[in-house]
């Protein structure tokens, strides 16, 4: 497989060809992270990466655009039919280079420096594009961090103080890790009570929104911001969605505020991802992934751990391990070499470090996407506990490793680009 990039550059290509095999043999439960589909990758890897084209269709500053017009513009419509609602027409920009660069410009268009905003603290689930003091978003904005109740929800109660206090101009509701639905028409009334915007991030669940599975944001808020890839299963990339009366701003904002040219094959990768979107049985997955998820996290708790929260309403759960000898970062590299593929995470009341935490977050899009149910789900956080509980067994790891990748040889991934398919 990829025999032109053999053939120019054999050490390059046996790093990718190694990484496509980690794909298919491992199991994928990283909540941000998917498995496009060969339409998707063929579009990104297109010729129209050549293209620049600076500006929107009809109006760039370069030549030759007529066709990658008709892509971006595809893009476009396509993401208007996925997310909009009766009485709330959209404008899109589908240009950010990812979710952190949409956020950005949202930030630039709405704020000016020394300006406050509302945002999920870090370490209760937020991103760090909601106000990070490590981020640009905490350095040139002054941000005030809401928080999750003791039982792992949000605590909308703080979230309506903390608004009467500081007087935002924005409220970001939206979440890296975060297991429970959110409720956006209870933020949209804080919002309009202290006359602050209401910029959703719908990062994590914008496929989930897309499918009807969870509830949609508009028309509660100004402005919402995605990435393209975790749920939405496209290409990597960031999208604006927000009122017409809006978007020329955040327009500008993208290009010339925060970013140059357009990287146009990932635009025509999302047209195509959002296209595939549009189709019934993207719906039927969705439902999947939250049944699987269902499933894991209830194995979970059954099999004596905690959840933040105590389960979950969409794709991901996060493991508190605060109180268990292994940390996040020691269970990341357990299940890592037995082929389960986790990131470490921070949880409420986090007593370690950011580089090792107490918590791991998991999540069943990619498994989804192979095509695992509910079975498959509860049979992984069967292993999942197993390994926890004896993380120095060897023969256990070894076990599990060879049971892992059986199971992924029944679930083949990308078996079109060669290579031997999952197994």
């Amino acid at each position: 497989m990829f025999s032109s990039l053999l053939a120019a550059d054999p050490e390059v290509h046996a790093s990718v060809v190694a990484e496509v095999t980690r794909q298919r043999h491992d199991l994928e439960l990283i909540a941000s992270e998917n498995h496009a589909s060969l339409a998707v990758m063929e579009a990104m890897g297109s010729p129209l990466t050549n293209k620049y084209a600076e500006g929107l269709p009809g109006r760039r500053y370069y030549g030759g655009c007529e066709h990658v017009d008709v892509v971006e513009n595809i893009a476009r419509k396509r993401a208007r039919e996925l997310f909009t609602v009766e009485g709330c027409p959209l404008g899109v920009n589908v240009q950010p280079h990812s979710g952190a660069q949409a956020n950005s410009a949202v930030f630039l268009t709405l704020m000016q420096p020394g300006d406050t905003f509302l945002g999920l603290d870090l370490s209760h689930g937020g991103h760090l594009t909601h106000g990070s003091p490590v981020n640009s978003s905490g350095k040139i904005y002054q941000a005030f961090h809401y928080t999750l109740r003791e039982d792992g929800y949000l605590d909308m109660d703080q979230v309506r103080d903390l608004a009467r206090k500081h007087r935002p101009k924005v409220i970001v509701c939206g979440a890296s890790a975060y297991p429970r639905t959110i409720d956006f028409a209870a933020f949209g009334a804080i919002a309009r009570e202290v006359d602050a915007v209401l910029m959703a991030d719908i990062a994590h669940i914008a496929g989930l929104v897309a499918a009807g599975v969870h509830p949609s944001p508009f028309p509660h808020c100004d402005v919402v911001t995605t990435t393209t890839h975790k749920t939405l299963r496209g290409p990597r990339g960031g999208l604006i969605l927000a009122k017409r009366e809006r978007i020329k701003a955040m327009n500008s904002a993208v290009f010339p505020g925060t970013q140059g040219g357009p990287l146009m094959h990932v635009i025509a990768a999302k047209a195509v991802a959002f296209g595939e979107a549009l189709q019934p049985s993207f719906r039927i997955y969705q439902q999947q992934v939250l049944e699987n998820a269902s499933a894991m996290a209830d194995r979970l708790v059954e099999r004596g751990h905690r959840l933040v929260s105590g389960g979950t309403d969409n794709h991901l759960m996060l493991l508190d391990l605060s109180d268990h000898p292994l940390s996040g970062k020691d269970a990341e590299n357990l299940l890592g070499s037995a082929g389960i593929t986790v990131n470490k995470n921070t949880v409420p009341g986090e007593r370690r470090s950011p580089f090792v935490t107490s918590g791991v977050r998991l999540g069943t899009p990619a498994m989804t996407t192979r095509g695992m149910q509910r079975a498959e789900a509860v049979q992984v956080a069967d292993w999942i506990a197993d390994l926890l509980a004896s993380p120095s067994d060897a023969t256990l790891l070894a076990r599990v490793r060879a049971d892992l990748h059986a199971l992924c040889g029944q679930f083949p991934l990308y078996p079109e680009l060669g290579g031997g398919g999952a197994a």
